[in-house]
C-alpha cells in the first residue's frame, strides 16, 4: 500500500486497544496543575518502543521515595489503598504539557487508566491519548472543583461515562456534558487507532491503487524508467 513502512503489512502497526463505550471506575484525585509528560513518565524509562510495562514507572518521582523505585511514597495518591485500582484520573489545568513523548499515555494506559478528567489538556498529549485508547474529558473549572470535593469526601467513589451520549455521571448522579471531536469519538468507540481506522477502507484503497497503476504507471515503483549514467 502507499506509504507502507518497509514493505510490511499495515496490520503490523495497528495499536490494539479496548473500545470505550461506557466505563465506570474508581477515581484517583491528582490535585496538581501543569503536570508535564516527564512527571508522568521520566526520561530514563524511554528506552523501548514496546508499549507494555510502563505502568510501574508512572509518576515515578512522586510515587517512589528512591531512584530505583523499590520504596513507595505513602503520601502519593496512587499508593493509597482506594486508588491502587483506579481507572479514572481527576486532575487540573494543562495536564500532559511538556515534551510530546507518547510513552506518557502508554504508562497511563498500562497502569489501568481509561479516563482522565481535567479543565484542559496539552494538545499533543490529547491526540496521543486518543491514539492509545484513553478518553480525555474536559469540564469547567467549577465542575472540576465540585468533583474534587466529592472524591475527597468519599475516597474510592466511582464516576461513569457514556461516550455515545457524551456524558459523565458523578457520584451524586449528576450528568456532566462534555465535547469531543467526532473523529476521536469514532476511534474510541470502535477501539481503533488511525491505522486501524484507515484499514476500514482497505478495499477502496486497493481499487484506487490499481487504477493509479494503470492510469499513471510512472508513479509506481514498477513503472519507473531506469536511468543510466
Amino acid at each position: 500500500m502507499i506509504g507502507q513502512p518497509q514493505g510490511l503489512p499495515l496490520q503490523n502497526f495497528i495499536i490494539i486497544m479496548e473500545p470505550i463505550k461506557q466505563h465506570k471506575g474508581i477515581v484517583a484525585p491528582l490535585d496538581r496543575v501543569n503536570v508535564d509528560t516527564d512527571a508522568i513518565i521520566p526520561k530514563q524509562f524511554l528506552r523501548k518502543i514496546d508499549r507494555a510495562g510502563f505502568g510501574v514507572h508512572l509518576f515515578h518521582e512522586w510515587r517512589y521515595s528512591d531512584y530505583e523505585g523499590t520504596k513507595e511514597n505513602p503520601d502519593f495518591v496512587l499508593n493509597k489503598k482506594p486508588y491502587r485500582k483506579a481507572t479514572v484520573l481527576l486532575t487540573r489545568d494543562n495536564f500532559g504539557c511538556g515534551s510530546s513523548r507518547e510513552h506518557a499515555p502508554w504508562a497511563l494506559y498500562d497502569f489501568g487508566f481509561r479516563l482522565i478528567i481535567a479543565p484542559s489538556f496539552a494538545d499533543i498529549f490529547y491526540n496521543n491519548c486518543v491514539k492509545n485508547g484513553i478518553l480525555l474529558v474536559t469540564l469547567s473549572s467549577k465542575e472540576i472543583d465540585d468533583l474534587f470535593k466529592q472524591v475527597e469526601a468519599n475516597p474510592g467513589i466511582q464516576f461513569s461515562i457514556d461516550l455515545a451520549q457524551q456524558t459523565l455521571t458523578d457520584a451524586k448522579g449528576k450528568k456532566h456534558k462534555f465535547e469531543i471531536n467526532s473523529f476521536a469519538k469514532t476511534c474510541l468507540l470502535k477501539g481503533l487507532d488511525q491505522i486501524g481506522w484507515t484499514l476500514q477502507f482497505e478495499d477502496r484503497i486497493k481499487k484506487f491503487e490499481e487504477r493509479i497503476k494503470k492510469e499513471r504507471p510512472w508513479l509506481t515503483r514498477n513503472g519507473q524508467k531506469q536511468t543510466t549514467k
